[in-house]
């Protein structure tokens, strides 16, 4: 039965590929054509498999909707929440998890510092979009001409002397940020709070989630901080792998 299981489960990749028709299944599975062809009927009946008028197999909508619906119903914050803990633990500082909706990035999730210097932030709370970290890897993963829209809309608050001044520096800031996959925050919203981030990508490898450290200068100097970003990018890519199913909860800790 595991084999059977096996090889029918084994058809679905192929046919992600493209159509194909009973043959080019049977030479995949290894399996004479009267097997290929049980299995492929199972899956059929199932809405897994759909066979065209050409006789050739393509995934069927009823694996597409449970694709869509699986995908809808995944809870970014639950699944990263024991990783941002743990990071926590490991680097002491304030932890945060971000998301991209309606023209706002806002935080979803946050582990307070053990130290007793800490910024202040708020779950819920829309971050400053010029400046942050999060927002500017969640931005920076737009399709480009969304990108420009939200871009040429915004306004350019110097929070600081090294805040995001106007429209063309944040677009060159989000293409560097789109080439070497992180993001920083040095005393852009405030002189004395820096901020290391990465991505979080579904399995489309699109960023659905940015998660920072973040930490006072009386805490940590921004060099120090900077230290940490091979851990944060780490952690970004555990949560990553469980959340679009590459790992397990069990494997990525």
């Amino acid at each position: 039965m595991s084999q059977t299981v096996d090889r029918a489960l084994s058809i679905l990749p192929l046919l992600a590929e493209g159509p194909a028709d009973l043959g080019q299944v049977a030479d995949r599975l290894g399996v004479h054509k009267s097997t290929a062809l049980r299995l492929l009927r199972t899956l059929h009946e199932h809405g897994m498999v759909y066979r065209q008028s050409d006789q050739r197999y393509r995934l069927g909508a009823r694996l597409i909707a449970l694709a869509q619906e699986a995908m809808e119903n995944l809870d970014i914050r639950e699944i990263a929440h024991p990783h941002l803990v743990r990071l926590n633990e490991q680097c002491g500082h304030t932890v945060h998890l971000a998301v991209y909706e309606e023209d706002e990035v806002l935080y979803i999730d946050k582990v307070e510092s053990r130290y007793p210097v800490r910024m202040y932030s708020r779950i819920g709370k829309p971050v400053a979009i010029t400046v942050a970290a999060v927002a500017k890897l969640l931005l920076a993963d737009l399709p480009e001409h969304e990108r420009r829209v939200l871009v040429d809309k915004l306004d350019y608050p110097m929070y600081t002397a090294r805040s995001t001044p106007n429209q063309e520096a944040f677009l060159k800031e989000l293409a560097k940020v789109r080439e070497q996959g992180w993001a920083t925050d040095l005393g852009g919203h405030e002189e004395s709070i820096n901020c290391v981030a990465a991505p979080i990508r579904g399995a489309d490898g699109r960023v659905v989630a940015a998660m920072s450290v973040s930490a006072p200068n009386v805490v940590v100097t921004a060099e120090e901080l900077l230290t940490l970003l091979p851990l944060v990018r780490r952690t970004a890519d555990d949560i990553s792998g469980e959340y679009s199913g590459r790992t397990s909860a069990k494997n990525s800790v």
